[in-house]
């Protein structure tokens, strides 16, 4: 190996004992740590990042200790409970909070495959009873071609044309929701990774989400407004959580991707009929007709 290469390495590696540590450290502390009161659940590609960052602001509001997205009741279930505690801060710094502030504090973390798992739901409606749960929807037309983009550009995706990647969904999702039912410990790639198309069907998640954890438990957020009108948007989400606006917010874009592969216009206008009666069904979640479509 090269010095440069070793110089490259040694970072990553000790990223990576450190991290391991830590997480350790956290499981065997759990007992004394938080479970999140707040789930932002996807969608994937609509603006969870950026929202994520803003809660993050709020000093009544405390983000998970390792990273945004903790990715336990989707892909790391069989870690147990206390691995999953392990991740948040602990219910001494949230004393400290609700101290300072006089607000009981909400921890929360990001993971935006939780909106599609088929088991994700039923497992943090029984595992964190009253959890709140944010989900934000965008254009699924500019959803769908973002995320292949992402997917290519992190090299989880082999199909680096739009149009043939969408054409392959169908096949490679064959049978995949009911496997992973019927198999707990399953995992599967393309299902988490490739299904472009059908991650924009909203309410085929939403709805099944709604009942698990109560409707009245789900905010659905139209990403074009958040980033038209963040303050208002963001107020919302405090009203749900029934937290104060407290301090001073900024909001960003993050996660921007341009699009390698282009995408014909009789796609888009396949894709857009597509979404009608699902865009029309998403009306009744959103107070309105979605911002795409007006």
């Amino acid at each position: 190996m090269s010095p440069r290469s070793l110089r490259e390495r040694i970072p990553s590696q000790l990223k990576a004992v450190v991290g391991h540590s830590s997480r350790t450290f956290g499981r065997l502390t759990a007992s004394s740590r938080m479970l999140p009161g707040l789930l932002i659940c996807g969608g994937q590609r609509c603006g969870t990042t950026s929202l994520y960052r803003a809660l993050a602001q709020h000093p009544a509001i405390m983000k998970p200790v390792f990273h945004k997205g903790v990715h336990y009741f989707d892909t790391g279930y069989d870690k147990g409970m206390a691995w999953y505690r392990g991740h948040f801060p602990t219910q001494a710094a949230s004393r400290r909070i609700a101290d300072h502030t006089g607000l009981a504090p909400v921890a929360f973390e990001s993971s935006p495959y939780y909106l599609y798992h088929p088991l994700a739901a039923e497992r943090f409606a029984r595992d964190l009873p009253g959890v709140k749960v944010i989900v934000l929807v965008r254009d699924p037309v500019e959803r769908a071609w973002s995320h292949h983009a992402h997917e290519v550009a992190r090299g989880f995706e082999p199909i680096a044309d739009f149009e043939e990647a969408v054409a392959a969904e169908a096949g490679r999702l064959e049978g995949k929701e009911a496997a992973l039912r019927a198999d707990p410990s399953l995992y599967d790639f393309d299902h988490q990774h490739h299904a472009y198309t059908a991650r924009g069907q909203y309410t085929d998640f939403l709805e099944p989400l709604a009942n698990q954890v109560g409707r009245d438990r789900v905010l659905v957020l139209d990403s074009g407004e958040f980033f038209s009108r963040p303050e208002d948007a963001f107020e919302r989400v405090l009203r749900f959580l029934g937290l104060p606006w407290l301090g001073e917010f900024s909001f960003a874009r993050h996660n921007a991707r341009g699009r390698p592969s282009p995408m014909s216009a009789a796609l888009r206008e396949q894709l857009t009929e597509h979404y009608g009666p699902y865009d029309e069904r998403l009306a009744d979640w959103l107070g309105g007709v979605p911002s795409w479509r007006r």
